[in-house]
């Protein structure tokens, strides 16, 4: 077995669908490292700082997590955190051609790389972080779509 799996996006907020991802991936691999995508083209509402701070306190009650940021090609980011296997959620078959399309990529750049899927509860197979950042900045409850660190961001945020 692998000893460490990477759990990467650009996290723009965390939403319980990407923690629930995540707690999955800490209770099958003991070191999980989260990549936080800088991704500047999608214009982000938190800068990579911000993202990995929400990170870090919305993973705290985990053991064995690394947070950081990294910018490039998700392989080589895998490659150079000495992790072998990239671990992505599924939230609906929506989903599937775009990750299917990128695992066949990483594969043919780094072949020793593996991707797997998980599935987050179906409780948060809809949220996305584009939703919730719309839903907060039009004033509805987003408590039970994001965990409490992104709340409080969010809220001060948009007010």
């Amino acid at each position: 077995m692998n000893e460490a799996a990477l759990c990467a996006g650009t996290f723009d907020p965390i939403t319980m669908g990407h923690l629930d991802v995540i707690e999955r991936a800490a209770r099958i691999f003991p070191r999980v490292v989260i990549g936080v995508a800088s991704s500047p083209g999608k214009n982000p509402l938190f800068s990579p700082e911000e993202r990995v701070e929400l990170v870090k306190r919305s993973t705290a009650h985990l053991t064995g997590v690394e947070v950081e940021t990294f910018s490039g090609l998700l392989v080589d980011f895998a490659e150079s955190k000495g992790v072998k296997v990239i671990v992505r959620g599924l939230r609906a078959f929506s989903d599937f051609e775009y990750e299917f399309q990128m695992a066949l990529t990483n594969r043919k750049l780094k072949s020793e790389i593996e991707t797997i899927f998980l599935m987050p509860k179906q409780d948060y197979s809809y949220v996305s972080s584009s939703n919730v950042r719309e839903v907060a900045q039009l004033g509805g409850d987003i408590n039970q779509f994001v965990p409490p660190p992104v709340q409080e961001a969010l809220k001060k945020r948009f007010g």
